[in-house]
């Protein structure tokens, strides 16, 4: 089975300026419910809302970050463990050896819906991009 990663139903305006109104400040402050599956002093994890995959987490820095065009080389730490939380997730929910996506968009048209970093963990299913040649 494929799952196309394309989701043309959701919101395509960014949100979240400097925390305010931030859906994932939220999150990480316990302000709005969700499924955690992770959690440090500078990392939440949690199951997407709308899945886009049967297993689709999404991993994000708890300190407010626009984009990855925010970060700065004293992020590097961050990002990395990101990334390490987001690979011992795939192998608790047991996609570690069939295969997974690890996905950052950036601005609108990398396909980033809420303005705060968000690491896309997407597995689960055999993935195909939608994404064709340019003509």
């Amino acid at each position: 089975m494929n799952t196309v990663i394309s989701n043309p139903f959701r919101d395509k305006s960014l949100n979240g300026a400097n925390g305010l109104n931030c859906v994932f400040c939220k999150i990480a402050k316990k302000e709005i419910a969700a499924e955690i599956l992770y959690e440090d002093s500078d990392i939440s994890a949690f199951k997407d809302a709308h899945p886009l995959a049967p297993v689709h987490i999404l991993i994000i820095p708890k300190r407010h970050i626009e984009s990855v065009n925010n970060w700065t080389r004293s992020d590097v730490q961050l990002a990395g463990k990101m990334i390490i939380v987001a690979k011992e997730i795939a192998e608790k929910a047991g996609i570690k050896d069939s295969g997974y996506k690890l996905l950052f968009r950036v601005g609108r048209d990398g396909g980033q819906e809420v303005g705060h970093i968000h690491l896309h963990l997407l597995g689960g299913a055999r993935l195909v991009e939608d994404i064709h040649p340019v003509k």
